[in-house]
C-alpha cells in the first residue's frame, strides 16, 4: 500500500468490535500479577523488547505512535520527545562524547547552534560546520569525527544538500550522518532511505498540524536505534499519551493537509515573485531555486513554507510595517499547523560559512502558509503592500 493508506491504518486497534482509535492510557505505574511475571517482562525488556512496564517506558499509546512514526520514516524504530529540540539533544549526547568531532551543515536550525554553544563546545566536544558540499566536507574530516549532522533542505532559505553523496561519503569512512527531516516530515523525503543512519523531526510542525502539541521523533535501525532508545530512558525522556493521541490524529490527514499547504504556497510563490520589490522567491519546488533538480530527485512533494528576500533597498522597518498590516498571516516562530504564521528572519545571523553572502541583501520574510483559501490570503498579501510606497 502507499504511505497515504498506510498512514491511515497502521497503529489502529485490531479487536472489533472495538474504537478505530487506539485508547489513550495515562499511567506511570503498571502492575503485575506475580514477582515472577515481573522479572520476566524486566529481563525481556532488557534483551531489547518493547513492552508495557512503565509509564516512562512507554504506554500502548506512545507505542503507537512511535510504530507510525517509524513506518513514515522507514526505520525500524523511533524515539518519542517532548520537543524537536530534545530530539536533537538525543542525537547528540547519544553518539558524541568528550573529544569527539562534530560536522554540521551551516544551515540548520539555529537552536543547534546554541546547543553547540551551550552543551558540545564546553562539553569538549569540537565543532565544524561545512557548506553542504561533499567537497567542503571532505576537507574537514579528522580521524576523531563522530557524527555529521544536517538538515534537508536547510532552515530560513531551503538550501538542498545532496543527500546521497553526503552519505556515501560518510559510510567510506564509518560515519553515521543524522538529519533533521522536518521540513518533508517523512511524508516528502526519506533520509534513512538515502543512507543516514538517524533521521529526526520536530513532530510540533506538520506531523501534528494543528499547533497543540510539542513533539520531537528520532528513528533509526539497528544498534543505533538501541542506543538511542537506551540513552532517552536514560535521560527520563518521554511524552504523555495524550500528546500522543493527538500526534495519531495528526498523522491520518498529514497527506492531504500537506497536499493542500503545498498547492496554496505553490501559487503563492508564483504570485509573490511578480510583485514589486521582491528580489527572491526561497521555496525548493520553484526552478530558479538552487538545488531545485535534487529536490526533484530526492522529495516527493513540497510543503507550505516560503521566504521572500526583498530588495535591498526595502528597509528593516518596511519589511517590519508590510508584517504587521497582514490580517490573516500571525506573528509566530512556528510552522506547520492549519493556520497562516509569518516571521521576519535574518539568514546571516543564523549561518556562518555563507554569512558574508547575505550582508548586502534586502530583509527577509518567512511565510507558512496554512490551510486558508489561497484567494484570501493573496488578498492578505496584497493589501500589505501599501507599506513600501509610504
Amino acid at each position: 500500500m502507499t504511505i497515504n493508506t498506510d498512514l491511515l491504518h497502521i497503529a489502529r486497534t485490531e479487536n472489533k468490535p472495538g474504537p478505530v482509535n487506539p485508547p489513550i492510557v495515562r499511567t506511570s505505574t503498571v502492575t503485575f500479577d506475580s514477582l515472577t511475571q515481573m522479572r520476566e517482562v524486566k529481563k525481556r525488556r532488557a534483551d531489547g523488547e518493547r513492552l508495557f512496564s512503565y509509564g516512562r517506558r512507554g504506554t500502548p499509546t506512545t507505542h503507537a505512535l512511535e510504530d507510525a512514526i517509524s513506518l513514515l520514516e522507514g526505520g525500524e524504530q523511533t524515539q518519542l520527545l517532548p520537543s524537536g529540540v530534545a530530539a536533537i539533544n538525543l542525537v547528540l549526547l547519544t553518539v558524541l562524547k568528550p573529544g569527539d568531532h562534530l560536522i554540521i551543515a551551516d544551515s540548520v536550525y539555529q537552536p543547534v547552534r546554541q546547543c553547540v554553544n551551550g552543551l558540545l563546545q564546553p562539553w569538549g566536544i569540537d565543532v565544524d560546520y561545512f557548506d553542504g558540499s561533499v567537497e567542503h566536507l571532505a576537507t574537514l574530516l579528522r580521524p576523531e569525527t563522530r557524527l555529521i549532522y544536517t538538515e534537508v533542505p536547510g532552515s530560513l532559505v531551503y538550501e538542498m544538500q545532496d543527500l546521497s553523496a553526503i552519505t556515501e561519503f560518510a559510510q567510506q569512512h564509518d560515519i553515521p550522518v543524522a538529519v533533521d527531516n522536518t521540513w518533508a516530515s517523512g511524508l516528502l523525503m526519506q533520509p534513512l532511505a538515502l543512507g543516514a543512519s538517524i533521521s529526526l523531526m520536530a513532530g510540533t510542525k506538520y506531523v501534528v498540524g494543528h499547533s497543540d502539541v510539542m513533539l520531537g521523533t528520532v528513528t533509526a535501525s539497528g544498534d543505533m536505534a538501541h542506543r538511542l532508545r537506551e540513552m532517552a530512558i536514560t535521560l527520563g525522556q518521554c511524552i504523555s499519551a495524550d500528546d500522543a493521541y493527538l500526534a495519531l490524529r495528526g498523522l491520518r490527514t498529514l497527506p492531504c493537509r500537506m497536499a493542500q499547504h503545498a498547492q496554496t504556497a505553490q501559487r503563492l510563490g508564483d504570485w509573490l515573485a511578480q510583485q514589486p520589490g521582491v528580489a527572491r522567491i526561497h521555496q525548493p519546488s520553484r526552478q530558479d531555486h538552487p538545488g531545485h533538480e535534487i529536490w526533484q530527485r530526492d522529495c516527493t512533494g513540497t510543503n507550505g513554507l516560503i521566504t521572500i528576500e526583498f530588495n535591498a533597498d526595502i528597509t528593516d522597518a518596511q519589511r517590519d510595517a508590510w508584517v504587521e498590516a497582514l490580517t490573516l498571516f500571525s506573528i509566530g516562530s512556528s510552522w506547520g499547523g492549519y493556520e497562516s504564521l509569518v516571521l521576519p528572519v535574518t539568514p546571516a545571523s543564523a549561518r556562518s560559512c555563507s554569512a558574508q553572502k547575505w550582508q548586502n541583501k534586502g530583509p527577509c520574510v518567512r511565510l507558512s502558509i496554512g490551510l486558508e483559501d489561497a484567494s484570501d490570503l493573496q488578498a492578505d498579501l496584497a493589501q500589505a503592500w501599501t507599506c513600501f510606497s509610504k
